[in-house]
């Protein structure tokens, strides 16, 4: 399998939701099946049915996290050379050709991607157009509401 990057906080961020699906949500669901069983017929117990649907999407969401850390590769931007080129991982902060607005995006792994906390995934039309372009650089992005324009002032690995 290919490995697909994350950064670090993303894998912490796993790590903790894997933890908690595992050392809380998975014995909750377990102790509510038992409390079902114990109601007695298990045909037509909702409960039982409702915990059982419950646990299903439990370990789903486990084997999810386990496969996406186990094809992960962690990348620490802090740790990289300032190359002065915008990278995976890296905070770019961009002005709107057209109005002037500032904008700030950090480019991320496509699970971490949050457009409200300025996290854009790298697969993403701003991310590619921004990739190994430099500070001063115009980039013209391909967005789905048509062309914008960005001229990079900061490229920051934090």
């Amino acid at each position: 399998m290919t490995k697909v990057p994350i950064t670090v906080r993303g894998a912490e961020k796993l790590r903790v939701e894997l933890k908690q699906l595992k050392s809380e949500a998975r014995p909750k669901v377990v102790k509510a099946i038992a409390e079902a069983r114990a109601h007695g017929d298990l045909k037509e117990n909702a409960e039982y049915h409702a915990a059982k649907e419950e646990q299903g999407f439990i370990e789903a969401r486990i084997r999810d996290v386990e496969a996406k850390l186990s094809n992960a590769q962690i990348i620490d931007v802090t740790k990289l050379a300032d190359q002065g080129r915008v990278i995976f991982g890296a905070t770019v902060d961009l002005v709107g050709e057209e109005d002037g607005r500032e904008v700030s995006y950090q480019i991320v792994g496509d699970d971490e991607a949050d457009i409200s906390a300025g996290m854009v995934s790298i697969s993403s039309p701003v991310a590619r157009a921004l990739i190994g372009r430099e500070e001063g650089d115009l980039v013209e992005v391909a967005a789905p509401g048509g062309r914008i324009a960005y001229e990079i002032t900061q490229i920051r690995y934090i």
